[in-house]
């Protein structure tokens, strides 16, 4: 069952499991803390305190808040950290991969690191030569018209292309659970809002980060044309030397779920060195 923390007059939901150094994992936008269902029980086995965080808007922490901008997740995370007594390492996936750029930069003596999946902290631009992925005008135009339209369908049709070939065993109930959740009052909302917000704000903080950070990407990540060049875009822009990028080869947008195994192999030797350091 979840705790909640009163956070800038809301409430966040989170769930900590384990002992030992803590680490934080935050998701993207239109999913929950369950989507690192199948990486929690790993990291606990490795000997992490772990704390899974529904994001604001999402899962069971409050639907409506006044903006969900990734500066606003990230004072969320520190909250949280400082709560459950820090420091920690923050993991977070797509629009959380900004907010834990952020939260490094504000608040460096609570944050030993972070870890980005498939992070959208930089201003996005589209080149033309981009539209010649199939993949990533699929993945550009299922996004498009769940955000105009707030469809759980089109939600559900980017998901088929976010998560290509391999789908995790529970594919159906995910589908389900995110359905269900969309459908309360005020989250398609909370998400569409989510989506519309600019990454830069994160981006502006790319060069403030002290912390070291390693950046995750799917090879067929259908948000990026070239993942792994929006991946080293991301650490260049970084402190010289503090961020190193993985690609995971056949992962799309949520390398976590669809490649936990992968995932955690990346994850481990990083907390290894930094995680209670």
């Amino acid at each position: 069952m979840p705790e909640f923390l009163t956070v800038h007059g809301g409430t966040i939901a989170y769930e900590v499991t384990g002992t030992g150094p803590l680490v934080v994992l935050a998701h993207g936008m239109g999913d929950s803390r369950a989507s690192y269902r199948f990486v929690v029980p790993q990291l606990v086995a490795a000997g992490y305190r772990v704390a899974a965080v529904d994001l604001r808007g999402c899962g069971d922490s409050s639907a409506e808040w006044p903006s969900y901008t990734r500066t606003d997740i990230a004072g969320d995370l520190i909250a949280l950290v400082r709560h459950l007594g820090g420091p920690a390492v923050l993991v977070g996936h797509s629009v959380s991969g900004g907010a834990v750029t952020i939260a490094a930069a504000q608040a460096p003596e609570l944050i030993e690191g972070i870890i980005e999946l498939g992070p959208f902290t930089r201003k996005q631009s589209i080149r033309l030569g981009d539209l010649r992925v199939k993949r990533y005008r699929s993945g550009m135009t299922r996004l498009l018209m769940t955000a105009i339209l707030g469809s759980v369908k089109w939600w559900h049709s980017y998901l088929d292309v976010a998560f290509p070939g391999r789908k995790p065993d529970d594919w159906a109930e995910q589908l389900r659970r995110m359905a269900a959740m969309l459908g309360e009052p005020g989250r398609m909302k909370a998400m569409q809002r989510m989506g519309q917000s600019a990454p830069t704000d994160a981006g502006a903080q790319l060069g403030n980060v002290r912390c070291p950070a390693l950046i995750v990407e799917g090879s067929l990540d259908p948000d990026w044309a070239d993942p792994r060049a929006e991946g080293e875009a991301i650490v260049a822009a970084m402190p010289a030397g503090i961020g190193k990028v993985e690609v995971i080869e056949g992962a799309g947008h949520y390398p976590h779920t669809q490649f936990p195994d992968e995932t955690v192999a990346l994850l481990l030797p990083f907390l290894k060195t930094y995680a209670g350091a």
